[in-house]
């Protein structure tokens, strides 16, 4: 069975795949010349798109990371200890 965080993290990186798959369809479409090929701003826009497609799923990897991290994880430093350099180690 697959955990809650886990599908929700596979929903929202599906979504982002599609939106960007919407993208290059939209740009292929608009931008294509009459060969079947695309139009030198066709080939800009996407770039565009798939320069926009990186920062988009970079967004949502560091949301998913801060709205999915529980703190009982143990990922968050929050002891004031004098050897909290030496959690973790044995």
């Amino acid at each position: 069975m697959i955990e809650r965080e886990q599908l929700i993290e596979i929903v929202v990186s599906v979504g982002g795949v599609f939106l960007m798959l919407a993208a290059m369809v939209a740009v292929g479409s608009s931008y294509s010349a009459g060969n079947g090929t695309l139009s030198p701003q066709g080939g800009q826009m996407l770039i565009g798109v798939i320069v926009g497609f990186i920062l988009l799923l970079t967004v949502i990897g560091i949301g998913l990371a801060y709205t999915l991290n529980d703190p009982e994880d143990g990922l968050e430093t929050t002891d004031d200890d004098d050897d909290a350099d030496t959690q973790g180690t044995f």
